[in-house]
């Protein structure tokens, strides 16, 4: 029996809902590159940042286990996983392709309501670029990706989507990618609007590719340049060799 088990079922609650918040937290300080790949997890001081015993921190840190962001060895402890190279590849050509799938898909299928929600994400999304907030604006880029998958009404796709777009913030958050193609990513995304705005929306699927595409070469590139360097921490591990 586990140590929230074993306590009363009011404290198990409280303890489950506090270690859901800070899964939240820890899951986005690893997206966003603050607690980078291959980092130790240092109980004590997260336990002291947010206030709360070790039960409900590790049950947190249990789900991220489950979830593949954090990485748990017997005696040694929690360290962020490191990034995968292959499967970060893999993670964008499969992308590639749902992006333009989703782009077929809604041009039939976006309301007015949808489309006046984008917009205003959009207007956010420039205000961040206009106040130089780089997080905010990728942080809201991703937003209104997700915003036009989910358009397609296909809870399925939505979701796969989303799994996989994690791994690819993971990696522009821990790499800091992006930075040299922040105004070319803002240029593409005022093409996805247009594109959006165009009765029938026959560019689209396209656009939305190749937007993908230009993404994928930068965050690539921007990790396998880290690797190069001495003491890059995005690091490739094989699978089958972290347990």
């Amino acid at each position: 029996m586990s140590v929230t088990q074993a306590l009363p079922k009011t404290a198990r609650l409280r303890t489950l809902g506090m270690a859901a918040e800070i899964a939240a937290r820890l899951r986005t300080m690893i997206q966003e590159g603050e607690l980078p790949p291959g980092a130790r997890i240092d109980e004590k001081s997260l336990c002291d940042a947010f206030d709360v015993s070790k039960t409900p921190l590790r049950e947190a840190l249990k789900v991220l286990v489950a979830e593949g962001l954090v990485l748990h060895r017997q005696y040694i402890g929690y360290r962020v996983a490191p990034l995968d190279l292959d499967e970060l590849r893999q993670t964008f050509e499969t992308l590639h392709g749902l992006e333009a799938h989703a782009g077929e898909l809604v041009a039939n299928r976006l309301g007015d309501a949808a489309l006046a929600r984008i917009e205003r994400k959009h207007q956010a999304m420039i205000d961040a670029h206009a106040a130089g907030k780089r997080t905010d604006y990728f942080r809201i880029n991703q937003e209104i990706h997700q915003m036009i998958v989910d358009s397609v009404g296909n809870a399925v796709l939505s979701g796969i989507y989303a799994t996989l777009m994690s791994k690819v913030h993971r990696a522009r958050g821990a790499a800091n990618a992006d930075q040299l193609r922040w105004q070319e990513s803002h240029e593409e995304h005022d093409a996805i609007m247009a594109a959006l705005r165009e009765p029938g929306r026959p560019r689209l699927a396209s656009i939305l590719r190749a937007h993908s595409e230009n993404t994928a070469r930068e965050v690539l590139r921007v990790v396998e340049q880290s690797l190069a360097e001495p003491g890059g921490r995005a690091t490739h591990v094989r699978r089958g060799r972290e347990s």
